[in-house]
């Protein structure tokens, strides 16, 4: 608020872009990010539009230079949360997959992981749209065909281009439809332990997937989880290419590419049994779990967290 900035520049990842938004909402308005944080501050609209921000990415994975929030971790609560405007989206973004070669293998892996997440949580959404499901559409077919190649070739710009329009894809699409558990669960656990946000979500969405399937085909049986069980569907056909896939191979798709990219289960980064009671009950305020398919219970949700242990 003090060095007279005329725009706010956000270069590096989904944090570092989602730190630039929030930056730029803060200095034309008054108050503390507290005052306008979902959840576990005030939730108050911003008054003023923010500096303008030119967002660049240079992983490929949240999708933050096409949306409207950016999420904070509020230590003091040991949540993630979002500071969320119309008025956030950023001005620019300046996406160029050369930007992203220099990434580690791991980065990559996680964010792009991240990124295919992102593209199937609004797919299978009960609020998506056909626009949105278009969009995540084509940004799952990239990062589930290129996620590999890029972590094994790091200068392959065909793969990275790939994953840069799969990450932008997916937050048009989350921006809109919103996601799910897996997303529901990362924002709680993210805040409470050290943990790359890219890897929970891997390491929680093959078991979010298939507690999905079973939740809806265990459900009464209704036009909307008729809907949502054929999404899956179309989903595992996506990813792995084969049009006779059913979702049960494509759960067992996604355990495999989160195997093969050396992604580790949640008890690596310090989530054990006994604070699953915890983080059930602080994900299922999320706003991520609005767009889940399915509400699941409470016991389906501890299910999910033993599986991804």
């Amino acid at each position: 608020r003090g060095c007279s900035a005329d725009v706010v520049v956000g270069l590096g990842g989904g944090s570092v872009i989602d730190t630039a938004k929030a930056v730029a909402a803060l200095v034309t308005n008054t108050g503390e990010v507290l005052d306008y944080l979902e959840v576990v501050g005030k939730g108050q609209p911003l008054e003023a539009r923010p500096l303008p921000c030119v967002a660049v990415p240079t992983t490929a994975g949240t999708g933050s230079e096409v949306t409207k929030n950016s999420v904070v971790r509020s230590t003091a609560h040991g949540v993630k949360v979002s500071l969320r405007s119309p008025l956030m989206i950023p001005a620019v973004a300046l996406v160029d997959p050369a930007l992203m070669v220099s990434a580690p293998a791991t980065v990559t892996a996680h964010s792009g992981l991240d990124a295919l997440t992102q593209c199937i949580e609004p797919l299978v959404s009960h609020l998506g749209t056909p626009i949105t499901d278009a969009l995540a559409r084509e940004g799952a077919l990239r990062a589930a065909r290129s996620l590999r190649t890029a972590c094994r070739h790091p200068a392959n710009l065909d793969a990275r281009e790939d994953l840069a329009m799969a990450s932008l894809l997916g937050g048009m699409s989350l921006a809109n439809a919103k996601l799910g558990a897996v997303h529901g669960f990362a924002g709680v656990i993210g805040g409470k332990f050290d943990a790359p946000h890219g890897a929970v979500c891997a390491a929680l969405l093959p078991h979010v997937f298939r507690a999905n399937v079973k939740a809806l085909s265990e459900a009464p049986e209704s036009p909307e989880t008729i809907r949502a069980l054929k999404r899956h569907e179309e989903v595992a056909r996506i990813i792995t290419g084969d049009e006779g896939a059913d979702a049960g191979k494509g759960a067992a798709w996604l355990e495999a590419l989160v195997r093969d990219l050396g992604v580790p289960g949640l008890g690596a980064f310090g989530v054990s049994a006994d604070s699953y009671p915890e983080i059930v009950q602080a994900s299922g305020r999320s706003s991520s779990m609005k767009g889940n398919p399915i509400k699941l219970s409470e016991e389906q949700l501890m299910g999910i967290l033993r599986e991804a242990a």
